[in-house]
Order: C-alpha cells, then sequence, then structure tokens
C-alpha cells in the first residue's frame, strides 16, 4: 500500500510539471483563427490561374493561358522595415500589408515584369488573430491593386525572437515578361529623357532616421495633429507606398521604356545609376517637384542637409524612368488621367548623377 501511494505522488508532481505547445507561448487555436479570417480576403484575390486554395502546403499558379513567346519568370522580396514599429505603436496594421506588396511589385516592374503572385511573412510574438487579419487585409489590398494572387504565406509565431506587441512583415512577388522585352537600360542613349512618379509620401524606407527624429527632435508624439498635416503625425507616417504597376504596364504597351528605378533605400544617389548603362548618367533637376510636407517636417526638425535627404528619401518622386525623346507627348498623354508626373532631366555622358535641387 505504501509503494502505492509513493507512485501516486510521483504521478501527481508528474502531472503538475506537465506542459503544452501553449504554455510555451505558441498558440496552434489562435493560427486556425486566423486562417478563418483571412480565407475570403485571400481567395478575393484569385483567378483561374490559381490553382491552389488557403491552408495547403503550398501554392499552385498556372502558366497555361499566358501568352508569352519566350516567358522569364522575375522574382523579388522585401519588407517594411521598421515602419512596423510605427504601425504598432498607432495600432494601424493594415496599410504596411499595402507597402509589403508596394516594395515587391515596384522592384519586379523595373524589369518590365506583370505581377503574378505574392507570398507574405509575417513573425510575432504573440499571435492574435484579429490583428494578423488586419495584416493580411492590407496585403490582399495591395495585390488587387497589382492585379496579382495572394497564393499563399505564413505565420510564425516566437516568443523569445520577438516580445509584447512586435511584429515583422516581409513577402516575395514572382512577375513574367517576355525575354525581348526586358528592361535593364542596356539601350539607354544619350539624349534619352527621364520621367518621374509622384510618390505618396515618405513610402517604405528610412524609417530608423524617421523614428529618431520625431521621438528625439519633433517634440510631438505620434497621434499629434501637425500644422500642415491632413492627418495625424503617425497616421501621415503609415501613409501607404504608392504601387505603379497599372500606370507603368499600360505605358510599356505604347512605348519602349528603356530604364526604370523604383526611388527606395539610398535614394536617387544610389537607385538612378542602377539602370544606367556604363559612360552615361543622369542629369536630373527636380526643382519644380512637389515634396510632400512630411519631408519638410523632417528637414526642419532633424536639421538634416538637402544632400542627405535626396541621398535616404524619394523626397517626392518613387517611380524614375526613361524614354527616347521622340516619345515625350506619348508619355505626357498616357499620364494625363494619372497623378503628377514630371520629366526630370536627360541623360548624358559621365558616371556620376548630377542632381539639381
Amino acid at each position: 500500500m505504501k509503494d502505492v501511494l509513493v507512485d501516486m505522488i510521483h504521478l501527481k508532481k508528474e502531472m503538475k510539471m506537465s506542459i503544452n505547445y501553449k504554455d510555451s507561448g505558441v498558440d496552434v487555436e489562435a493560427g486556425a483563427k486566423e486562417v478563418k479570417l483571412i480565407k475570403g480576403m485571400v481567395e478575393a484575390t484569385h483567378g483561374k490561374e490559381v490553382l491552389s486554395s488557403i491552408g495547403g502546403f503550398s501554392g499552385l499558379f498556372s502558366l497555361e493561358s499566358m501568352d508569352y513567346k519566350n516567358p522569364v519568370l522575375v522574382s523579388g522580396t522585401d519588407g517594411v522595415g521598421t515602419k512596423v514599429i510605427i504601425a504598432q505603436s498607432m495600432d494601424i496594421n493594415d496599410t504596411v500589408g499595402i507597402d509589403c506588396v508596394a516594395m515587391c511589385v515596384n522592384d519586379i516592374l523595373c524589369q518590365g515584369a506583370k505581377p503574378l503572385f505574392f507570398l507574405d511573412y509575417i513573425g510575432t510574438a504573440k499571435l492574435e488573430p484579429h490583428r494578423m487579419a488586419e495584416i493580411v487585409k492590407g496585403v490582399t489590398e495591395g495585390c488587387k491593386i497589382s492585379n496579382m494572387a495572394l497564393i499563399g504565406g505564413e505565420t510564425a509565431e516566437m516568443p523569445g525572437v520577438y516580445h509584447g506587441e512586435d511584429y515583422d512583415l516581409a513577402g516575395f512577388a514572382v512577375g513574367i515578361v517576355d525575354k525581348d522585352k526586358i528592361i535593364d537600360g542596356s539601350t539607354i542613349e544619350k539624349g534619352d529623357i527621364i520621367f518621374g512618379l509622384s510618390s505618396s509620401g515618405i513610402h517604405s524606407n528610412g524609417y530608423s532616421l524617421v523614428r529618431k527624429i520625431v521621438s528625439e527632435r519633433s517634440g510631438h508624439e505620434l497621434t499629434d495633429k501637425v500644422e500642415g498635416l491632413e492627418k495625424s503625425l503617425g497616421e501621415t507616417l503609415l501613409t501607404p507606398t504608392r504601387i505603379y504597376v497599372r500606370e507603368m504596364l499600360d505605358l510599356m504597351a505604347k512605348v519602349d521604356v528603356k530604364g526604370a528605378c523604383h526611388i527606395t533605400g539610398g535614394g536617387y544617389y544610389e537607385n538612378i545609376p542602377r539602370m544606367m548603362p556604363k559612360g552615361l548618367t543622369a542629369s536630373i533637376d527636380v526643382t519644380n517637384v512637389k515634396i510632400p510636407y512630411i519631408f519638410e517636417l523632417l528637414k526642419k526638425w532633424g536639421n538634416l542637409e538637402l544632400r542627405e535627404m535626396y541621398s535616404t528619401f524619394n523626397m517626392g518622386l518613387g517611380m524614375v524612368f526613361v524614354v527616347k525623346e521622340s516619345d515625350r507627348e506619348k508619355v505626357l498623354q498616357h499620364f494625363k488621367d494619372y497623378d503628377s508626373i514630371y520629366e526630370i532631366g536627360k541623360v548624358v555622358d559621365g558616371d556620376e548623377i548630377e542632381l539639381k535641387y
């Protein structure tokens, strides 16, 4: 009888010590709830080319109906950077999903690619289904704007790597282009003209500097209404990155776009030279470009030099492209129904960008 009592005591101790996955900080049931919340949103981006459904181990996309002579797949991956910290602070989590898509599709667009499908990845400390669904809502909105399908994704609950309300967001886009229509800058010539398309704001780079300026120099909280801004400071900083897919693909069907660049990290000084062939450079004048007021505030608060601004931010232009001079009127006519376009310069001999601001 004594032995039986000892065994029962040991069993009770073992029962007390027993733990499960949820005790470690990972809630499988919350993951299932998230899937239910996002299923309809994700499937709304699907066309006949999508052969899989949400919940599978992979996403399937058919190229059978694609009318390309020599198709080339173009891929790009990116994240939203520390802009997510502002989203978390403001508890506004849908706009960064649009940003994530924009950062990827605007990149592959520079090669002339039509976006086909997208996958997202969310890493978080604690999986809160409704918050995760808000993020995916933004991703699906970005996919709709880009006319592509969201065919898969992953939400990883990783306590210990992330803490508190932390999460991070990244994505992966795949597009398609005919081999002979790949835009690589190789046909750019001296005398070609350069256009820029207006940005919606800061977009999704430079936010480590932005956050430092706002927290240490501005004297404002994110929730403050700052004179000159239509929304609160935080909401202004969360303005989604503009997606240029529709207007640029339509333009590419009308004129020969010789080179294109997405103005992201590195600003003008790093990105514009990336589309130029050796021995040629861009002579740029952006004195007439309308700069969103948030940049003026950052410059004032941070006491930033203009060179630093144009080396970090888009300063009002998110996409820059090159066409031959004889196509100028076609370009201007095409963009008359879109947001602002600027003729900003020409291609000249040289190795270093010439920038007048």
